[in-house]
């Protein structure tokens, strides 16, 4: 089993030091659902929630979210990310509405944690706006789907 990457000889927390690793072009892509009750998910397509716009506010909580993963997510490195984009896929048939965030950077390291972070808020960002209507929102299937660039190379998820 290799070392444990983020604690040091003594066994305490530590950040990984990246300063002798190559800034390299990183892309990831994550993704998740949110499913709702059939009601509550007709008003946020129809634009019914008195709270506003759910998918355009949940866009721009994912965007800021993915700025702020380092602030969120002990030990990570605050990184120059040069775009974050936040697609919303509806489905009619089982009233969920699946997330994906895709975040590019030309670091040291990989962004694959501020693409995870952006779909969870986005989600969360949903849930916050609907509860009002019903609170049975189910979150899930959050995980990376795709990554680029690194030592560790290209990544796919199966499925």
């Amino acid at each position: 089993m290799a070392a444990l990457t983020h604690l040091d000889d003594k066994g305490r927390a530590s950040m990984v030091d990246i300063s002798e690793k190559e800034a390299t072009d990183r892309f990831a892509e994550a993704g998740g659902e949110i499913r709702l009750d059939p009601g509550t998910f007709a008003a946020v397509m129809e634009g019914q929630v008195k709270k506003g716009d759910v998918l355009a506010t949940a866009r721009i909580a994912g965007i800021q979210a993915a700025k702020k993963t380092p602030d969120l997510i002990p030990l990570c490195h605050p990184i120059s990310i040069s775009q974050v984009a936040i697609d919303f896929l509806p489905d009619d048939a089982t009233s969920t509405i699946g997330i994906l965030a895709r975040v590019k950077a030309a670091d040291r390291t990989g962004v694959e944690m501020e693409a995870l972070t952006a779909v969870s808020v986005a989600a969360l960002t949903i849930y916050d706006m609907v509860k009002s209507l019903k609170r049975d929102a189910l979150i899930q299937n959050i995980r990376v789907l795709k990554k680029s660039g690194g030592k560790s190379g290209d990544f796919s998820a199966e499925g």
